[in-house]
């Protein structure tokens, strides 16, 4: 049958960003649970400040040359390559001139222009999952880190729903702290809507303009399980946790390590596809 499979969506992963607990957690963890003997694919934004050539990174010409439709509009997805060492982990980069080629000198949570990031969060994810889908690789598993990944719970769970590839994944969603400017673009919703979701899905988030709060309850409601992996978590993102009635694994301070955390949620995975 073979190892067992497990997606990460992380929004930043170390050494392609520089250090901070997110990207370390996005190599680390994924790392572990490779380690774990599971077979692990991750992926990422390219965002405009990583090098491609320092990090060897390389067009994958067979995954790339789709459109992602968003509002709309054609947007070319481009799909690019790199090998973690010493792991020899593969990580796929989502790459587009529209949402991710900003200012060298920004990250995506310090993009000049906050109005894209309801799009960045489209595209990025319908990339990952059509990319996933042209692999053919079916995985058991999938781990969400990061706003930028809050939609593939909803994605999975409503236009992905009874595609092969992902009708029987576990999917987790990964609470963090990293916030986003002010609140996503007016238009959120009915640009969802476009992308075959329908409004009955969107409930949750009412009538009021969706902020960092609401997106991670719209990504928890959709989601088989989460995970708390920082002590910052705003309050009421926990509180919403605790009463979905799913597992959820809360940050144990005992295990602020990355080392040791990374080896607890591996074991919290097991309890999930085992």
């Amino acid at each position: 049958m073979g190892k067992t499979k497990i997606l990460f969506i992380s929004q930043e992963i170390a050494p392609y960003l520089p250090d901070s607990p997110m990207a370390i957690l996005g190599r680390d963890l994924a790392q572990t649970t490779q380690d774990s003997g599971y077979e692990v694919r991750t992926f990422m934004p390219k965002y405009g400040s990583i090098n491609e050539r320092r990090n060897q990174l390389h067009e994958v010409i067979r995954l790339s040359g789709m459109n992602v439709i968003i509002d709309d509009a054609d947007h070319p997805l481009i799909i690019k390559v790199a090998t973690l060492q010493p792991s020899r982990m593969q990580v796929y980069f989502i790459d587009n001139d529209d949402y991710f080629h900003f200012s060298p000198d920004k990250r995506l949570e310090t993009v000049s222009s906050p109005e894209d990031n309801d799009e960045r969060q489209m595209f990025f994810v319908r990339g990952v999952i059509e990319t996933v889908k042209k692999l053919r690789w079916d995985p058991a598993l999938i781990f969400c880190t990061g706003w930028i990944s809050a939609l593939a719970p909803l994605y999975l769970k409503r236009i992905y729903q009874d595609d092969p590839s992902f009708a029987n994944a576990k999917i987790i969603y990964d609470l963090r702290p990293e916030n986003f400017e002010d609140t996503l673009d007016p238009r959120f919703a009915e640009k969802l809507k476009l992308n075959q979701i329908a409004a009955e899905d969107l409930t949750l988030l009412g009538d009021a303009p969706v902020d960092f709060v609401a997106l991670n309850k719209l990504a928890m409601e959709y989601s088989d399980a989460i995970v708390q992996t920082s002590p910052d978590v705003k309050p009421e993102l926990v509180e919403f946790a605790r009463n979905s009635g799913k597992p959820f694994h809360e940050y144990d301070p005992s295990k602020e390590d990355i080392a040791s955390m990374s080896a607890d949620i591996v074991d919290f995975f097991k309890t999930l596809i085992d």
